[in-house]
């Protein structure tokens, strides 16, 4: 015994890597969020929705992706509101999600309350308003993220895409994939491609970088959801 300082712990050699072995190690760590589906290389692709900055994504696509990515955020321990006018589409997920505790909020459409988003307690709004979402109540803000759900390309589309962090783009007609290639400063090969994604293939863009990524459903999501679909 040592006075103060309990029983002496066992003894063990240090775990050290020589320098020249160190190129020969591989750590699968990514950046912290949300893991949306694999690329292309079969890779995790991750989103990360909890940040201490605004953060604004677009999402012009199925029910389903947005349904998949607030399920996965509230796994992560986000809070996630929605706002919707067909609070039934929801409401099956809503009570599904955490196991018990109200994690997952249904608001008609202009009614999300302030949410109260910290570090400890981030939050992620949903926005499920249809063609022409009105300028939301609740906006990003600090440990706020918003994700806005547009089933196809609308009138709205430029503003919202303009001012986005991040934007998610699935199967479209080719007039609108024209329209998003302009937009968005898309090269030909993945113009071309917009009107032929599968069901479940998004491609996430960001102001410098360009993502295909599949997002399946795990077990339970497709127990709850139904398979992927474009179409809702």
């Amino acid at each position: 015994m040592r006075g103060g300082f309990g029983l002496i712990g066992p003894r063990r050699e240090r775990h050290t890597v020589p320098a020249a072995e160190l190129d020969a190690l591989a750590l699968p760590v990514g950046d912290d969020g949300v893991v949306i589906g694999v690329d292309a290389e079969g890779r995790p692709a991750v989103l990360g929705v909890n940040r201490a900055t605004p953060y604004e994504v677009t999402l012009i696509g199925g029910l389903w992706t947005a349904q998949v990515l607030a399920l996965r955020a509230a796994a992560t321990g986000a809070r996630v509101a929605v706002e919707t006018g067909r609070g039934q589409v929801w409401s099956g997920l809503a009570q599904a999600a955490g196991g018990g505790q109200q994690c997952v909020t249904l608001h008609e459409v202009g009614r999300v309350p302030p949410q109260g988003a910290s570090a400890g307690s981030p939050v992620l709004v949903i926005r499920d308003c249809g063609m022409r979402p009105p300028r939301g109540r609740v906006v990003a803000g600090p440990w706020q993220s918003v994700l806005t759900l547009l089933p196809y390309l609308s009138p709205t589309a430029p503003r919202l895409l303009q001012n986005s962090s991040l934007v998610g783009v699935q199967r479209v007609s080719p007039d609108e994939a024209e329209q998003l290639g302009r937009l968005m400063n898309l090269t030909r090969a993945a113009v071309d491609s917009l009107p032929t994604l599968g069901d479940g293939v998004t491609l996430w863009c960001t102001p410098r970088d360009r993502q295909f990524v599949m997002t399946q459903g795990t077990e339970a999501e497709t127990g709850l959801l139904g398979p992927a679909r474009r179409i809702d």
